[in-house]
């Protein structure tokens, strides 16, 4: 199996004005990786489980994800943003930092609650933050996330 992230899926410099342009954004790079075969099939569904209520988990952090049968392969992708993005987050704070999620409809149970898990453990921490915040290569960013689900098995 693919790793779940990968330096094709990190973009340290992404441009958008809203939550969609950020997630459609996103949600190309984890379609160019050919992670999942109906792309507006799996963005529609993230921006459903969004409206729900927002994935905005505070600390200007997002985590929007999609379960579903278009996708092909557990997969996160990163995104460090350009300008804060207003995200609805819990906190009140904008976004600048965003993990989109992409889970197979197949997968058992709730990995992808899991794989949120896994990531807000670290993210409590200043110091993974901050290394979120300003890591330029984007090596060091997949190797951050895949430190942060090595208990996590997809």
């Amino acid at each position: 199996m693919a790793e779940v992230i990968n330096t094709e899926l990190v973009d340290l410099s992404v441009e958008g004005l809203s939550r969609n342009e950020i997630i459609r954004h996103l949600a190309n790079k984890i379609d160019l990786d050919d992670r999942i075969n109906n792309f507006e099939g799996y963005f529609d569904s993230v921006i459903e489980r969004e409206e729900l209520t927002s994935t905005g988990i505070g600390f200007g952090i997002a985590i929007p994800h999609g379960k579903c049968s278009h996708v092909k392969a557990t997969t996160v992708a990163f995104g460090r943003l350009k300008n804060e993005v207003d995200w609805n987050s819990l906190d009140g704070k904008n976004v600048t930092i965003v993990f989109l999620l992409a889970v197979p409809e197949e997968c058992k149970g709730d990995q992808h609650l899991r794989m949120i898990a896994g990531l807000s453990r670290k993210l409590i921490h200043d110091e993974f933050r901050n290394k979120l915040e300003t890591a330029e290569d984007k090596q060091e960013i997949v190797e951050l996330i895949n430190d942060s689900l090595t208990s996590i098995t997809v």
